[in-house]
């Protein structure tokens, strides 16, 4: 049906990357997520938007289990990258994260060089036999974050002495390093300037010929901007899931419509 009703719309039929079914997430007895269904398409960039505290960064969260890394966190239903169940037992958690690269609100580059940063992930899982491949494979991160050229004679610097903006591309370098099909990013433009936000949001823009982007934002305008599908979260639900522009021009539900206009939030 979203292929047919997207062909439609003369976009091309995209392929689902990651499905999710009626995901349940408990903090210990409080229930957090509330029986979410959506589908995550491929060389797509899907926000996720709502007011804070609804749910949308544990969600997204529940896409690479990082979630497992908290105690009194409980995650039920089904999600599958490419058909494969994430949650089964015989997945690494690890391996998983190398396939789904996240990154985080606030810049958190290790304390190494900007080499270093990006270099870290392919050493720790084997991507590289030599030298010369891994000098390439950094190289290639850093271009793609849009940072090589701003870098590429200072890559033994440490990755923290870079500006807030340009420590976020650093982040999404070391996270593209791995290779990985899917690209988290929660809330990845809220401690940066207009500037760096604008050059982060470009960036989205040409990862997702790469890459399937889920963004968790804040920002209703960079959603409009920077998705081509949004789904509208609210008290641990997804109220309305659909086409970007429809969303924010013709929604369907009253409480989206809300949202966008102001009303709560």
């Amino acid at each position: 049906m979203t292929s047919m009703r997207m062909s439609e719309h003369g976009l091309n039929h995209r392929d689902v990357k990651m499905k999710a079914e009626d995901i349940h997430v408990f903090y210990g007895d409080n229930e957090a997520i509330k029986g979410v269904d959506v589908d995550i398409l491929d060389n797509t960039v899907t926000a996720f938007i709502g007011p804070s505290g609804c749910g949308k960064s544990t969600f997204l969260r529940c896409l690479n289990r990082m979630n497992d890394t908290i105690d009194i966190c409980r995650v039920t239903g089904r999600i599958t990258l490419d058909g494969q169940d994430i949650y089964d037992r015989r997945v690494d958690p690890v391996q998983l994260r190398a396939k789904v690269g996240m990154v985080f609100q606030k810049p958190n580059p290790f304390p190494k060089s900007i080499y270093d940063n990006v270099a870290y992930g392919p050493k720790i899982h084997g991507l590289v036999s030599n030298k010369a491949e891994m000098d390439e494979l950094v190289e290639k991160s850093l271009r793609r974050a849009a940072l090589w050229n701003e870098v590429k004679d200072r890559l033994d610097a440490p990755g923290t002495g870079l500006s807030g903006g340009q420590q976020q591309r650093l982040c999404i370098a070391r996270a593209v390093a791995t290779g990985p099909e899917v690209l988290l990013m929660d809330e990845p433009c809220s401690a940066l300037d207009p500037i760096a936000t604008a050059q982060v949001e470009e960036l989205i823009d040409e990862l997702r010929e790469s890459f399937s982007v889920v963004i968790v934002t804040h920002s209703m305008q960079q959603a409009a901007r920077v998705s081509q599908k949004t789904a509208f979260f609210h008290l641990g639900h997804i109220v309305e899931y659909g086409d970007t522009p429809k969303i924010f021009t013709n929604p369907e539900d009253q409480r989206t419509q809300d949202y966008i206009t102001g009303r709560f939030g």
